[in-house]
């Protein structure tokens, strides 16, 4: 499965640390880069965490690979 994360952008547009959004949603900075360079892929109730605490939605912050639609 591919996974498209606009996590990245949208975190530093919105003026937040990887440390920062780390620590608003409950996980480690480790968990938010992992995330970020698409070694991880986040459980449903962490991109839920991540988005509201971004202010967007869900489908903002992922999307499927084209091989995945």
């Amino acid at each position: 499965m591919s996974l498209i994360s606009h996590l990245a952008e949208i975190r530093k547009a919105a003026g937040y640390t990887q440390a920062q959004l780390a620590e608003t949603v409950g996980v480690s900075r480790k968990t938010i880069n992992t995330v970020e360079n698409h070694v991880f892929v986040p459980s449903t109730v962490l991109a839920l965490k991540l988005a509201a605490a971004l202010k967007v939605s869900v489908h903002d912050l992922f999307e499927l690979g084209e091989t995945d639609r």
